[in-house]
């Protein structure tokens, strides 16, 4: 499966990323499949390639969380934005731990 991820480019401590299509399951290490743009979150810069985005989606390629919400706010796609930090879930009617008796030592 095809995704649209972010490769990571630049120096220590300045990161700017790569917008690309990559097998889904594949390293970043690799040669993508085609290079769809940049994004720069220092200086809040991007720059992507709409036509062929918009070509990949159509084709079936799954953007990452990440890249979903570069994309809804560049206007790409339209929708919703994911959250990329998930929340643990707290149980429901979970009960405390019960306190087991202390094991008495034998004198």
């Amino acid at each position: 499966m095809l995704a649209i991820k972010l490769q990571r480019i630049g120096k220590k401590h300045q990161p700017s990323y790569r917008l690309i299509i990559q097998e889904k399951r594949t390293k970043l290490g690799g040669p993508p499949a085609e290079d769809l743009g940049w994004f720069n979150p220092l200086l809040n810069k991007r720059e992507f390639k709409r036509d062929r985005i918009e070509y990949w989606l159509k084709v079936g390629a799954k953007p990452t969380d990440t890249v979903w919400n570069l994309l809804v706010s560049d206007g790409i796609v339209s929708g919703k934005k994911r959250a990329v930090h998930k929340q643990a879930k707290k149980e429901e009617g979970a009960k405390p731990a019960e306190a087991k008796p202390a094991a008495v030592p034998k004198s």
